[in-house]
Parts: C-alpha cells; structure tokens; sequence
C-alpha cells in the first residue's frame, strides 16, 4: 500500500470517529417541514449501527496507542510530523491535497493527529526493523524510474466559450488589466476563477493535448493567443516552469527508506496492536457494546499465607474486568 493510500484508509477511519464524536448534545441535527429529528435519536441510531462498533474500537485503539507513547516515554515533535507530511503530500498532485481533505470532511489537525499515532507505532516497532544499505540499492536498481521528477509548470489561465470573447480578453490583458481580476469576471472554470485563474502546478499530460503544449513551450509571462479545446478557448500565461531531475540514489533513500519500513511493519502492526488491548483494562459501560472487547482468562490468584483469609489478588481482579481483544 503507498503512502498515500495508507494515509486516506487511517484518515477514513479517523473521519468516523471525528464525526461520531461531534455529535453530542440534545438539539435537533434536522427538520423535515417542522417536524425535528433530535441529536439522542440519531446518536442512538448510529451507535447501534456497525459504524458505532467500528468507531469505538477506532477510539479505543487510539487511546492505547497514546498511552503506550507516554508509558515508553516516545514524543512525536511537530518537525517530524511536518516531514511526514510534506513527504505524502508529494504524492498529490497540486490542489488535489486539499480537495481530498475536503471530500472527507477532514482537517489539518486531524492529518497530524492521524500521523502522529503513525509515527508512534513506527518508533514503537522500530526494533523489529532492519534496511540495509544493500536492500536500498537493489530496490533503487529495480525502481529507478519511479523516482525521477518530472518536468512541472505552474500557470493560469482564463477560460471563455466563444473565441469573440477569447480575443477580447486577450487584449485587455496586453494592455495591463488585471488577469485575476478578468479571470474572476469572464472565466467559466470553476475551479480556478475565484483563484484568478491559478491553476497551480502540473505535469506534462495532466492537462489536454493543445493546452499542454502552449503551457510546456510558451515563454514564461508571456500571455498566450486564445488556444481551442474540447472546453472552450483559454488565454494561458506561464508562471514558472521547473525542469525534470533524474534520481540519484541519495535523493531516493528516504523514501526507499520509508518504503522498506512500511513492508517490514505491514505484518507487526495488528499483533502490537492486540498486545496492546489484550493487557489493557477496557470497561464497557454501554450495554449496546457488551462483549465489543473480549475478557481474558483470569490470572490464577497467588498462594495465600496458611491461616489468611482467602481473597482475591489484585491481579485476579483486574483480570475479572473487561479487558480488550480485537
């Protein structure tokens, strides 16, 4: 699983909680002409839904994890947790971080708390690890080309449905108006006009055919002739554009790095993890929940002195209450 794909499937998981959680308190969430639909009946509803059994167990085990941290003294700093982050948004393309963010509700501070439990169970199972010089060269040999880096351009542009209009506003832009000001009024992009017709970064092929070539060869501040495609003619003005660069061995050993690690803990995780609750004391106070968490076997209670009252150990005790087995 790539990096990016095993942050969305963690932050998918931390949306559940998130959402659940929010929804606390007796006001009605909807009505429906008048007629109110309370938060408690829809608490009640999802709790008693799989998605409540799934978003406990979510919690449960992020709780563990944080308890582990500070028991084994591990302390996650915001540079390490900006580093991680910067190296999975590479994984994006430019504007489509954000939209992903955006389609699951999340936010920065959920990403950092969803990374920062990751780099726990990373620094947690790194004694389990091994990568040796030799595992990231041959890995390197056999994915060389991955690692290269496409050539990129940032640009903008203003999008118009009749070439008229295109000519006009190609003018006006030659003769100084504002092009954010002009993309805001004209341009029939939702997705850029509000942004002034910024389109951020892309690579070669990300774009159609006629505007990626006008983008890879136009002189850079240049504004471009109206140029035709199957959305209508766009008036293009190059911002910047950044040439490829073939990978080196030391520019890819970070995330070869990164990459063994990811194998190697694949099949570590959800043992540490059971560990984790299978030592726990978890008590269940909601009934709709009974049996979520397993109970071990009790603990034998430890020879009494002879003549002493028999009583339960402190260790039988804490066996007897619901303790957490996945």
């Amino acid at each position: 699983m790539s990096k990016a794909q095993r942050l969305t499937v963690g932050l998918a998981a931390l949306l559940m909680g998130t959402s659940l959680a929010a929804c606390s308190g007796g006001d009605a969430v909807a009505t429906v002409n008048g007629q109110p639909i309370s938060r408690s009946a829809f608490n009640a509803r999802l709790e008693s839904s799989p998605m409540g059994r799934t978003v406990l167990q979510q919690m449960v085990q992020e709780t563990l994890i944080d308890q582990y941290a500070k028991n084994n003294n591990i302390n996650v700093t915001d540079a390490e947790i900006d580093a991680k982050e910067t190296q999975i948004k590479a994984n994006f393309p430019s504007g489509s971080w954000d939209e992903m963010l955006k389609a699951r509700g999340l936010t920065e501070a959920d990403v950092r708390s969803a990374l920062r439990e990751q780099i726990i169970l990373d620094k947690a199972l790194a004694k389990d690890v091994t990568i040796r010089p030799a595992q990231i060269q041959d890995y390197f040999n056999k994915n060389r080309g991955t690692f290269d880096k496409p050539a990129e351009v940032t640009a903008r542009h203003i999008l118009v449905p009749n070439l008229q209009l295109a000519t006009q506003v190609e003018a006006d832009l030659k003769a100084g108006q504002s092009f954010a000001d002009l993309a805001k009024k004209y341009s029939t992009d939702p997705a850029s006009k509000d942004k002034g017709g910024e389109l951020g970064s892309f690579r070669r092929g990300q774009m159609v055919p006629a505007f990626d070539k006008v983008a890879f060869s136009a002189p850079i501040g240049q504004i471009s002739q109206p140029v035709k495609s199957p959305f209508g003619y766009h008036i293009i003005q190059v911002e910047s554009r950044t040439p490829g660069q073939k990978a080196t061995l030391a520019s890819a050993t970070p995330q070869i790095t990164d990459t063994l690690r990811q194998q190697q803990e694949a099949p570590l995780i959800q043992p540490f993890l059971q560990g984790l609750q299978q030592k726990a004391n978890i008590q269940v106070n909601d009934p709709q929940f009974a049996g979520l968490f397993a109970t071990p076997p009790a603990l034998p209670a430890a020879a009494s002195p002879a003549g002493a009252s028999p009583a339960a150990s402190p260790a039988a005790s804490a066996a007897a209450s619901p303790a957490a087995t996945q």
